[in-house]
């Protein structure tokens, strides 16, 4: 496309001032110039225009006498620029200068009156050199390196004269950087669980059966002053208290999480100074229940657990500080609110589904559990003072049961028999059948029985705690009185048959399993553990032989001796501990051998415990079965090898699990006392207790710890104080 030139009007004065003027020999004038073909000499003669070139010390293009198109004068442009670019690199101290030259060319370009040929090409090309001289002018003057650092037009495009492409936009290195809006909703998850996860810390219960939705609808107290105290602090306080902070919402979690175990198998929470013991029974219940591997696996698992919450609520409160911090007002105004809101509500008492909206249960678990350890520490004084004060200490060893000498006593604890077993419809009324016609066994077999109450000081677990209050006399409610127990020198019943002289005491421990130093302190001559019983059969979960092979070994160790003096013997039964499967069964005696035919018993009918503890009422039906086998052993047990000078004392040591008994048990156990001679049961007749051996519902109800003084004062003349 062709155009006639369009001649050129002259420039108004404020052109002429904006433009500078130029020496003939300047290497621009060809740039400023409208008319570059001849140029006047000082003579008045025209300079030819190859002359001119010649003096110059830049390549010009051919000339023509044709005006230059705009095209043509930004590829000049364009050029000086590039020279002004290399010119900066090579000699720092003229860049400046060179780079206000060029931009000068740009704005006499820019200024240049249009030639005619003003298609859309031209536009763009003139748009590019713009951007391209503004963007030098910016590095020149100091800006951003990002900025200074825009890739220019290559060497060729500067020889052949063409126009500059558009700079490429820099390549993203990163995910974040292509995916923005990936990464904009993963910090926000990652916000949203880190609330959650310190909100759950601060409000979720610490016992298992009140883990229910209205609980996590509440406004924690604790979590309004925390985050007010870290907007308040200094940026390095702020950040070793949301460290401290985090740390202890952990450590929190993880004490709830304890008391949730506590509270589900022992009705308690968790004691911070005197249960860590208690860790190892875990470990071994685990183990009888998912075997070494399982309970391998689920230690690590709880150490990891632990590591977990503490440093994943470190991480959270870290976060949330940040954000806190950096939006101040608004977090200021919420907590505002939400602080207005926590005292509407616990001012009016509203609550959701029956729990207290504003919750500050956080402190008043630290509050309670701090208070339990002062508690603790003062309870050592003065279960020391109750021990000291033992109406029995004094009494010469002749005056002591008198009422059963020559008697064969055998003290047997069945472990988990509570009262629950009989109560409850599911479980009782098959039990109840049991009891009833082994009542009828024994009243075949010459024997009489009375049954009673006693409250245990535990339940779930802590056989040991509820065996040493029915000997010692004292409330044994935690390991502490227990440690206390063993190392003084209260009088327990054991030791009182054994300081008479009259009986030789032994101890049937089928669950010891390595060294009793503490059955020394009870008084028995001899412990037989799990090792001296000579079982060679499979354990039965945590029982280590069925209760049926216990008494036979008692049978054949002790009890059946000829010409041997009267005993008291303390015996455990273990068959109905948890978890209750699998459960032997009874077989006839003559098969019982050294327990290897259990090998092939237990694999043929044993129930898998895991597969059990699916269900609950599988889990309470085993259990009701494990009471049932471990009762009729004993009971068969009476009646073939027992005499007239036998007299058998039973009872349970606690109650089972909440799986079992459901919420709020009750602590009792049943107790029965079996003797052929009616001159035994004549001495308690005062005590109310039901004949047979299941206790009636209006049998009385004694605390565990009274049952020592009442049976020493029924058979023996008390001396030397007041009972308990």
């Amino acid at each position: 496309m062709s155009h006639t030139p369009t001649p050129q009007l002259p420039a108004t004065d404020h052109e002429a001032a904006a433009v500078p003027e130029r020496s003939p020999d300047d290497d621009t004038a060809a740039v400023d110039g409208g008319d570059t073909s001849e140029e006047p000499r000082a003579d008045g003669k025209a300079e030819p225009a190859d002359e001119k070139a010649a003096l110059t010390a830049e390549p010009v293009e051919t000339k023509t006498n044709a005006p230059k198109t705009t095209e043509a004068k930004m590829a000049e442009a364009k050029t000086a620029e590039a020279k002004t670019a290399e010119a900066k690199t090579s000699d720092p101290k003229t860049a400046e200068t060179k780079t206000s030259d060029t931009n000068d060319k740009a704005t006499a370009v820019s200024r240049e009156p249009s030639t005619g040929v003003t298609d859309e090409a031209d536009v763009a090309a003139a748009k590019e050199t713009d951007a391209s001289t503004t963007q030098q002018q910016t590095a020149t003057d100091g800006g951003t390196p990002e900025e200074s650092s825009t890739p220019e037009m290559t060497s060729g495009s500067e020889q052949t004269g063409t126009p500059a492409q558009p700079a490429e936009p820099p390549i993203p290195h990163s995910w974040r950087e292509r995916r923005p809006d990936l990464d904009r909703a993963l910090a926000w998850t990652v916000t949203g669980l880190a609330l959650v996860l310190v909100l759950f810390a601060l409000i979720v219960p610490n016992d298992i059966t009140k883990l229910e939705p209205a609980r996590f609808v509440r406004i924690p107290a604790e979590g309004i002053l925390g985050a007010g105290l870290l907007l308040l602090l200094p940026p390095r306080t702020r950040k070793l208290m949301a460290v401290v902070m985090g740390a202890g919402l952990g450590l929190l979690t993880i004490l709830k999480l304890l008391d949730m175990g506590f509270y589900w198998t022992l009705d308690r929470p968790f004691d911070l100074v005197l249960d860590w013991i208690l860790l190892d029974d875990a470990q071994s219940f685990v183990k009888d229940l998912a075997g070494e591997s399982g309970a391998l696996a689920a230690t690590i698992g709880l150490i990891v657990l632990v590591a977990a919450f503490v440093v994943l609520l470190v991480l959270s409160v870290l976060r949330l500080t940040r954000l806190m911090v950096s939006n101040r007002h608004t977090t200021g105004r919420t907590l505002l609110v939400l602080g207005t809101a926590w005292i509407t509500c616990s001012t009016l008492t509203l609550e959701f589904s029956g729990v207290p909206v504003a919750s500050h249960s956080a402190a008043t678990l630290v509050e309670n559990r701090v208070e339990a350890v002062r508690s603790g520490l003062r309870d050592g004084k003065a279960f020391q003072k109750q021990a000291d004060d033992d109406a029995f200490a004094n009494v010469p060893p002749d005056q002591l049961l008198t009422g059963l000498r020559g008697k064969d006593v055998l003290i047997t604890f069945i472990e988990s028999y509570g009262r629950s077993a009989l109560d409850d419809p599911q479980m009782g009324e098959p039990l109840g059948k049991t009891l009833e016609q082994k009542t009828k066994e024994l009243t075949d077999a010459g024997y009489a029985s009375r049954s009673g109450w006693l409250r245990s000081p535990i339940t779930g677990a802590g056989s040991w705690l509820g065996h040493s209050t029915f000997l010692s006399g004292l409330w044994i409610k935690n390991q502490q009185r227990y440690r206390n127990l063993v190392s003084g020198d209260r009088l327990t019943l054991t030791e009182a048959f054994r300081r008479t002289g009259a009986w030789r005491t032994v101890g049937i421990v089928p669950g010891t399993q390595k060294a009793w130093p503490e059955g020394k302190y009870f008084g028995l001559d001899h412990i037989y553990d799990s090792d001296e019983l000579g079982y060679k059969g499979p354990k039965f979960s945590w029982s280590t032989m069925p209760d049926q092979y216990t008494l036979k070994a008692f049978e054949e160790l002790e009890h059946g001796k000829k010409d041997r003096k009267p005993m008291m013997a303390e015996i455990i039964l273990t068959s109905s501990h948890n978890p209750w499967a699998p459960i032997p069964r009874t077989i006839p005696e003559d098969q019982v051998g050294d327990g290897s035919v259990y090998h092939s018993l237990q694999k043929k009918e044993g129930k898998d415990p895991t597969e059990v503890w699916k269900d609950p009422l599988n889990v309470r039906d085993e259990y009701r079965k494990s009471i049932e086998y471990s009762v009729t052993s004993l009971v068969d047990y009476v009646a073939k090898y027992g005499s007239k000078d036998t007299v058998l004392v039973f009872l349970g040591d606690h109650q089972p699990n909440k799986t079992v008994t459901g919420e709020n048990p009750n602590y009792d156990v049943p107790i029965s006392i079996v003797a052929q001679d009616p001159k035994v049961l004549d001495k308690i007749s005062d005590w109310g207790w039901t004949d047979g051996l299941k206790p009636g519902d209006n049998a009385p109800e004694w605390r565990m710890d009274k049952f020592r003084d009442r049976f020493m004062t029924a058979f023996g003349p008390q001396g030397g104080g007041t009972t308990s």
